[in-house]
């Protein structure tokens, strides 16, 4: 029977954190001018381990998005998707997706990161998604999380809502942070910032 197979996006397929960057090339400069100072403080806070990262997510969120086409953000989206992720994947992250799709297991990526360029990026490599969702209104972005932020216990969870773990012999998940424990502890077989080598 094939297996299920969790990936973390950020840091486990690609080489770091990819949100700041599409944040930086999908925000006007004026905005983004306008909006640094307020962000600034949120910003230090979280190096010092005072501002969690959930926090400082939604506040780059309302802050770079509010009010902004939908549309033209989509087309952000997919363009990054093309270009700036094509060009931070990890090789043998990519070689492990091909290894559990030759054995026609069933591949997830599972991420804190946003909908609008890891659609894009999922349907390009023919994988299934569970990611944040950035909410639009009447053609233009609210500056809010369409629910919860993917992150923590909230990516285990959205897992057992659409997948019956049951239905597995195995479960392999992929993680490379705190925040994926939650996910790593569905997993029959767990590695955390390790890609074991494919035979």
């Amino acid at each position: 029977m094939p297996s299920l197979a969790l990936f973390d996006f950020d840091g486990t397929i690609t080489t770091h954190e990819t949100m700041p960057a599409f944040v930086r090339q999908s925000t006007s400069p004026l905005r983004f001018l306008f909006g640094y100072p307020l962000l600034f403080p949120l910003v230090i806070g979280y190096k010092l381990g005072w501002v969690s990262g959930t926090t400082i997510r939604k506040a780059l969120v309302r802050v770079a998005y509010s009010g902004v086409a939908a549309d033209k953000l989509q087309q952000h989206g997919k363009q990054f998707a093309a270009t700036y992720l094509e060009q931070c994947l990890r090789p043998e992250a990519m070689q492990r997706i091909q290894w559990h799709r030759d054995r026609s297991d069933t591949i997830v990526v599972v991420s804190g990161g946003l909908d609008v360029y890891l659609r894009p990026w999922a349907e390009r490599h023919n994988l299934e998604l569970i990611c944040s969702k950035l909410e639009r209104k009447d053609g233009r972005m609210t500056g809010n999380y369409d629910g919860k932020q993917c992150v923590l216990g909230e990516k285990a969870k959205q897992v057992r809502e659409r997948y019956d773990l049951s239905s597995f012999d195995e479960i392999y998940a992929y993680g490379d942070t705190p925040e994926d424990r939650e996910l790593l502890a569905l997993a029959t077989r767990a590695f955390y910032r390790e890609m074991p080598a494919t035979p």
